[in-house]
């Protein structure tokens, strides 16, 4: 990815959206002391990640996390779907995960808390549409 978020450090005046993206790198970089890098610039410390298969706490945890995915399915590609949406610290968008050949795996939505100093404190992961009533 040639976002200019990811090679630059984060700060609180970083555009939400440059931030969300370079979250998003970091699940679909494969180098691990890259990708150990870029979440060290994208999250907190003790930043946690929450979805229906996980529970990461801290950068070590979060690295694992995304190279758990990678274990699981090579060759795939996380991908922001939506625009990103924020009130306050609060954000959210869409997502899906998509095989090599484009075929969507499964789709979700991420919200998610910004700390004070520009970077990711936590993220609930949802897998699926919203439900209907």
């Amino acid at each position: 990815m040639t976002n200019e978020t990811v090679t630059q450090d984060i700060t609180p005046e970083t555009d939400l959206v440059d931030v969300i993206d370079a979250y998003i790198a970091s699940w679909n970089e494969r180098d691990p002391d890259a990708r150990a890098e870029l979440i060290g610039r994208v999250w907190v410390e003790g930043g946690r990640h929450v979805d229906p298969l996980v529970d990461a706490v801290g950068h070590t945890a979060l690295d694992a996390m995304v190279a758990g995915l990678h274990e699981q399915f090579p060759g795939h590609l996380v991908r922001r779907t939506t625009g990103v949406d924020a009130q306050h610290e609060y954000f959210r968008f869409g997502w899906d995960l998509a095989a090599p050949d484009g075929t969507v795996v499964v789709v979700g939505t991420d919200v998610g808390l910004r700390s004070d100093d520009g970077r990711i404190g936590g993220i609930a992961g949802f897998f699926g549409e919203l439900p209907e009533i």
